[in-house]
C-alpha cells in the first residue's frame, strides 16, 4: 500500500517534503515489483514450453545443419572431381553446367560457414538450458543470418 505522508513545519529535515503529501517510490516499484511476479507465477507453464520448445528446435536445428554439412561435403567433393570433366565436354548443356557451377558454390557456403552455425546452436542451447538470456541474445543476429543464408539457397 503507497504510504501518504503530509509536510510537517520541519519540512525536508524531517524527510517530509514541503511541497505537500506524496506517494513513496519504493512503493510504488515494490507495487510494480509484485505485479510482475504474480504475471510470472500465472504464465510459468507457458513460459517453461517456450523454452522447452525452443531447446527442442535448437537440436533438431542442430541435427539438420550436421546432416546438411555431410551431404554438402559429399557433393562439393563429387562436383570438384565432375567439373573440370565436363567443362571440357562439348555436349553439355549450357544451363546444366550453370546449375552445377551453382550446386558447387552453394555447397561451399554450407561447409564455409559451418563452424560459425555450429557455435551459435550450441550456445543458444546452453542459454536456453542456463537460463542465460545474454548468450541467446547474443545470437539473434547470427540466427538471422543463418536464416537469410538458407533462405538464399532455397529455390525460387
Amino acid at each position: 500500500m503507497p504510504t501518504t505522508l503530509k509536510s510537517t513545519s520541519k519540512g525536508a529535515a524531517a524527510g517530509k517534503s514541503s511541497a505537500g503529501t506524496y506517494v513513496k517510490f519504493s512503493d510504488k516499484l515494490t507495487g510494480s515489483i509484485n505485479d510482475i511476479s504474480r504475471i510470472i507465477e500465472q504464465h510459468r507453464g507457458m513460459i517453461d514450453s517456450i523454452q522447452e520448445i525452443a531447446l527442442e528446435l535448437t537440436s533438431s536445428i542442430g541435427s539438420l545443419h550436421a546432416l546438411t554439412v555431410k551431404y554438402a561435403r559429399i557433393a562439393n567433393q563429387i562436383l570438384d572431381v565432375l567439373l573440370p570433366i565436363l567443362k571440357n565436354l562439348p555436349v553439355v548443356p549450357r544451363n546444366v553446367m550453370q546449375l552445377l557451377t551453382n550446386l558447387e558454390a552453394v555447397t561451399q557456403k554450407i561447409i564455409d560457414n559451418e563452424k560459425s552455425t555450429s557455435k551459435t546452436i550450441t550456445d543458444v542451447q546452453a542459454g536456453l538450458r542456463t537460463g542465460d538470456v545474454s548468450q541467446i541474445k547474443g545470437h539473434a543476429g547470427q540466427l538471422q543470418s543463418v536464416t537469410r543464408t538458407l533462405t538464399a539457397i532455397l529455390p525460387k
